[in-house]
């Protein structure tokens, strides 16, 4: 009976292996087809000359990018629970793994580096911190600190899957900024007091164990890219009010170079265009109009500047954007990425082919991100794809 017994195990343990083993070649079989597909439609995307854009690494849902300070590991966030951390390769990365798989997360959207190597990781309503993140981040869930718990960064009862993808950045000031959408097209009378109170429909900021938290910004329906200039103002880009029209408003820009500002909504739905809700209602006085007025309804999501010295000199300071693409627009627009030079105001598109018209994408841009060696990442939610542009003189 033993020897039976024993025997039986041993079977099982070796069909168990060839089991996984075949999962294994499924997984690759059919990570190989995605990566074949995407660099098919990789071809049509049209760059200025000298650019080219390959697949850097495949992570599901990809939305959010923050490269260590070291640059050796690259956090990659997504919309509905998972978390990954990417190991650069040289033209590719050389691994991508969940991040902290034993931790729940919800909306585990914001993810950003403090100068001191600490991961700041925002949820739908909670601030994480993971120190020395590049390092340890395999020991994430033992090495976790809750900066904000659960349920202290929106009231519970303004939690919504409408406008929840936060974004963070730690500032040259050393404090934590935090982008909290507000989950309406534009914001109900009833709402306004609160909403301007805890910050929700604006930026807050903080220190980075979460004391002495203030609203820095109001006026923003939802923010979904935040990057600081070298002069040490706060860019962001602020997606506009639906349903008015395939032509307006237009999205926005802005610029903050001090906390209080308030940049219009809910009484302007993007630029200098006013809502049907608040038409006839006096505007707040002083209200900060973006630098920048973007196409109406493409959907401006993460921005950044280049300091890097791989693209020509033009392109130096230059602000780049993702656009993600219209859903509320009779002719789509968007999925693309675009660039404003620095000293103008004016955007211009700098990678295009994703959206194939009648409303159909081959892919949708989200977030962008520089690599110390100054080539360009961007992500792909729909293709769960992270792409890599570089340059190389014609």
């Amino acid at each position: 009976m033993r020897v039976g017994a024993a025997a039986f195990l041993l079977f099982c343990a070796l069909g168990c292996g060839v089991a996984v083993a075949r999962a294994e070649d499924r997984r690759s079989a059919e990570q190989d087809r995605r990566s074949a597909e995407i660099e098919s439609t990789l071809k049509r995307i049209k760059l200025p000359p000298g650019f080219s854009i390959s697949l850097y690494a495949l992570a599901p849902r990809a939305r959010t990018l923050a490269i260590g300070p070291e640059g050796k590991t690259i956090f990659v966030g997504a919309e509905e629970k998972d978390v990954y951390a990417i190991t650069p390769g040289e033209k590719t990365a050389a691994a991508v793994e969940r991040f902290a798989p034993s931790m729940p997360f919800t909306m585990p959207h914001g993810v950003c580096f403090s100068n001191g190597g600490a991961l700041f990781l925002v949820e739908r309503n909670r601030v994480t911190q993971f120190d020395d993140a590049e390092r340890t981040w395999r020991d994430a869930a033992a090495n976790a600190k809750i900066v904000v718990k659960s349920g202290d960064l929106i009231p519970r009862n303004e939690e919504s899957r409408g406008h929840s993808s936060r974004v963070c950045r730690v500032g040259p000031d050393d404090k934590l900024y935090i982008s909290l959408g507000q989950p309406h097209n534009v914001t109900p009378r009833d709402k306004l007091a609160l909403y301007e109170k805890t910050g929700i429909g604006g930026i807050i900021r903080m220190n980075l164990d979460g004391s002495q938290r203030e609203v820095f910004a109001t006026g923003i329906r939802n923010s979904v890219g935040m990057a600081f200039h070298t002069d040490g103002s706060l860019w962001f880009t602020d997606n506009q009010v639906d349903s008015m029209g395939d032509d307006r408003p237009p999205g926005e820009i802005n610029r903050a170079d001090r906390p209080g500002l308030n940049f219009g909504f809910p009484w302007y739905g993007g630029g200098h265009v006013r809502t049907n809700e608040y038409a006839r209602a006096e505007p707040p006085k002083d209200v900060v109009f973006p630098v920048v007025e973007t196409a109406p309804h493409a959907a401006d999501l993460g921005v950044m500047f280049y300091r890097g010295d791989m693209f020509p000199k033009g392109y130096r300071g230059a602000m780049f954007y993702a656009q993600h693409g219209s859903w509320d627009r009779s002719v789509p627009i968007g999925a693309r990425v675009m660039v404003t030079l620095a000293g103008t105001t004016a955007s211009m598109s700098f990678a295009e082919g994703w959206n194939a018209g009648s409303g159909y994408y081959l892919g949708r841009p989200v977030d962008v991100a520089e690599l110390a060696d100054g080539s360009l990442l961007v992500t792909d939610d729909q293709n769960g794809a992270i792409y890599r542009i570089t340059y190389q003189a014609p």
